[in-house]
């Protein structure tokens, strides 16, 4: 497949302050690319960097070309913070974007797709905080990109609205766009994303489809039993230890949970209620960028260019 974007050991300091660490990656052509990371990772400095809006060190491509040399009417951008004018319409909004391009979409077209056509006639200043956020991802949207960057595209917007906005997302990919987007959603990286990049400290720490970074990285799934049993009293196969006032059970398939549960009984071990889950992206984040019980040193980790054919970490 053809990289639309490719950056190599790109860095960006703020006096003293180093925002990106020699961040390298490539995008294919049609893939959805979820940057994910704690605030202050860089995220939105990579973003810049990506589209040309900030000078940093190391050669970024898009299109093959330098991003400042790249038609306009191929890129769609929604920033972090956009603040555009308050005492327009939705629909004014999007006709003022779509009329900066020689070929843009239907305005009404665009409203639609974003969940607007009600709202379309609002000023911008009385619409709900996931409306607005709507109608910039739509001002992102009304020049047709091939290649969109979205940074944080759901932030304020309602789980109905949110899941609607993945649905489109989800079109456009199918129907070619490559798209970049950053976020904190930990469920929308999951479902969107071909690959997710984990960002942390200006370093690209690991890349990879979503359920291989989860098999790497997500831990051993968990059975939590609310008992005082002692785990020393139970013959069981898994781990198992003290939590509070719960039994934690490391490793259990869930077609096993009836033998710890056999074991309880066998104990004479009373439980009050028991839960199994497994491992998910959201325990990827927190073991590789901080906050998880069992965290790695991710500094440790060999960061080689991410590419797509090699799914380095």
């Amino acid at each position: 497949m053809t990289a639309t974007l490719v950056a190599e050991d790109v860095r960006r300091t703020y006096g003293d302050t180093v925002a990106l660490d020699g961040v390298s990656l490539s995008v294919d052509a049609g893939e959805v690319f979820a940057l994910v990371g704690p605030n202050g990772a860089g995220k939105t400095t990579l973003v810049r960097a990506l589209t040309g809006t900030t000078d940093a060190e190391g050669p970024v491509a898009v299109f093959g070309a330098d991003p400042r040399e790249v038609d306009r009417e191929r890129i769609g951008l929604l920033p972090q913070a956009f603040d555009p004018p308050a005492r327009l319409t939705a629909r004014e909004l999007l006709t003022y974007y779509a009329g900066l391009y020689d070929d843009s979409r239907d305005v009404d077209a665009v409203l639609a797709d974003v969940g607007l056509t009600g709202a379309a006639d609002t000023w911008y200043e009385n619409l709900s905080g996931g409306q607005r956020r709507r109608t910039c991802v739509g001002a992102a949207l009304v020049n047709d990109p091939d290649l969109l960057f979205l940074d944080e595209p759901t932030t304020g917007i309602d789980p109905a609205g949110r899941r609607s906005l993945w649905d489109l997302l989800e079109s456009l990919a199918a129907g070619g766009a490559t798209i970049f987007l950053t976020t904190h959603d930990m469920a929308e990286a999951h479902r969107l994303a071909d690959r997710v990049g984990l960002l942390a400290d200006g370093r690209l720490v690991a890349v990879d489809e979503p359920d291989a970074l989860v098999a790497e990285y997500g831990g051993e799934s968990r059975l939590v039993v609310e008992t005082d049993a002692d785990p020393a009293a139970l013959d069981l196969p898994y781990p198992a230890e003290r939590s509070g006032d719960s039994l934690v059970v490391s490793d259990v398939p869930p077609e096993a949970i009836g033998d710890v549960v056999d074991a309880l009984d066998a104990a004479g071990a009373s439980y009050d209620a028991l839960s199994w889950s497994e491992p998910d992206l959201e325990d990827v984040y927190l073991r590789l960028a901080g906050g998880g019980g069992d965290e790695y040193d991710y500094r440790g980790i060999d960061r080689a260019t991410a590419t797509p054919a090699e799914g380095e970490r």
